[in-house]
């Protein structure tokens, strides 16, 4: 199966599953191998004290997209370890696009890089999650056997 459609194919079996990203108004925009896009806007119960985007929301958004992007290859994945720099403020109506790009696939180990912005281009946020490949796939069968 050609590489893109395969990310595709298991991004639509993660993303019926997705019940928390769906929860928080998040959009699955693309995915292609080792990328995905995903968008929400910023609504009433995402704001904290200073009228801004909760930094977990930021997070919580950056790590989806990770997530589709790490898992696009059919293998599970799950994250290792992550960071986030905030950058800018979001506010309320504000929408917001992760795009996350893999930066590095060896073995069980992947690097993937997130960047959030919102509409008008402005850099809200940079994140980098390293993810490890677990056992099984998210549709068996498709695609290559995974290597160590």
């Amino acid at each position: 199966m050609e590489p893109d459609a395969l990310a595709r194919a298991a991004a639509d079996v993660m993303w019926a599953e997705d019940k928390a990203s769906r929860g928080m108004g998040m959009r699955l925009i693309a995915v292609a191998a080792g990328r995905a896009d995903v968008e929400f806007t910023v609504g009433e119960g995402m704001t904290n004290g200073h009228g801004q985007c909760h930094g977990g929301f930021i997070f919580a958004l950056a790590d989806s997209a990770f997530g589709f992007a790490c898992n696009s290859h059919n293998h599970r994945a799950v994250a290792q370890h992550c960071a986030i720099t905030y950058i800018a403020p979001a506010r309320l109506g504000d929408i917001l696009r992760a795009e996350a790009i893999e930066q590095s696939r060896h073995g069980r180990s992947a690097v993937t890089d997130v960047r959030v912005t919102r509409g008008d281009g402005t850099l809200i946020a940079l994140f980098r999650g390293h993810s490890r490949r677990i056992a099984g796939d998210l549709v068996p069968g498709l695609g290559p056997p995974a290597t160590a």
